[in-house]
């Protein structure tokens, strides 16, 4: 535990023992003093393992009773897809959500029922109405309202798709309405797709689509510069 950084080998070595069956599905871990004593590091470090073996399913902790190994763990493919979504930059993640988006629309577009635009009207409303209040509850009906697109594109395996990327997405969208001045705002691009999927125009939900998601992609772009600048700086001064 001496080398690299603490909390991804205090994770690898906590997830080897869960694998290896060193506690039976529903047994209680060793608490947290227990397990930095064993491991050799803080208990923060172990703390902070531990959230992520909760969100890739393999422990759960039950408040006031302690962590317990899964019961019932994530399927290895869907295990390996939530961390890789968890290591991934949020630029990545906004790529792959732009792929599955622009596709759904365009499938949406063309299977869209009458009834189903009341519903997109509803979550678009809830939207506006939620703009500049709480940031979670503005960040669900936010991607409710994208969500609804997906399915309506008819296509399981998309929303399959989608629905893993939501956990990850959900909580850095979270984080960047509370504390992003500098975020964009899209609501025009999700009048004009709502109203492109109305008429059933494929390329106009396709263009209001990728206006919504690169707008903040843009975002992502400035930020990392603005890193590389302030690296190159660090590195360059006396």
């Amino acid at each position: 535990m001496r080398h690299g950084p603490v909390v991804p080998r205090v994770e690898s070595a906590l997830r080897a023992m869960l694998t290896e069956g060193r506690w039976r599905p529903g047994e209680r871990l060793p608490n947290e003093v227990a397990l930095a004593a064993e491991l050799g590091v803080g208990r923060s470090s172990v703390r902070e393992a531990v959230r992520l073996l909760v969100h890739d399913g393999l422990v759960e902790v039950r408040h006031g009773s302690g962590t317990y190994a899964a019961q019932s763990p994530a399927p290895a493919g869907e295990g390996d897809m939530r961390r890789l979504l968890r290591r991934a930059r949020l630029r990545e993640v906004y790529e792959v959500r732009r792929a599955l988006e622009v596709e759904a629309a365009r499938l949406a577009a063309g299977r869209i029922r009458p009834e189903d635009i009341g519903r997109l009207r509803d979550h678009l409303a809830l939207r506006e109405e939620r703009t500049g209040g709480d940031p979670a509850a503005f960040v669900d009906a936010d991607l409710a309202f994208h969500r609804t697109v997906v399915e309506l594109s008819g296509n399981a395996v998309l929303l399959g798709l989608f629905a893993s990327v939501l956990p990850v997405l959900r909580e850095a969208l979270v984080e960047m309405v509370s504390h992003e001045p500098a975020l964009p705002d899209v609501s025009c691009a999700h009048a004009e797709l709502l109203d492109g999927l109305a008429r059933g125009d494929a390329d106009a939900a396709i263009a209001a689509t990728v206006s919504h998601l690169e707008a903040v992609m843009e975002l992502f772009a400035s930020d990392e510069c603005d890193n590389s600048d302030t690296s190159e700086k660090e590195v360059a001064a006396p």
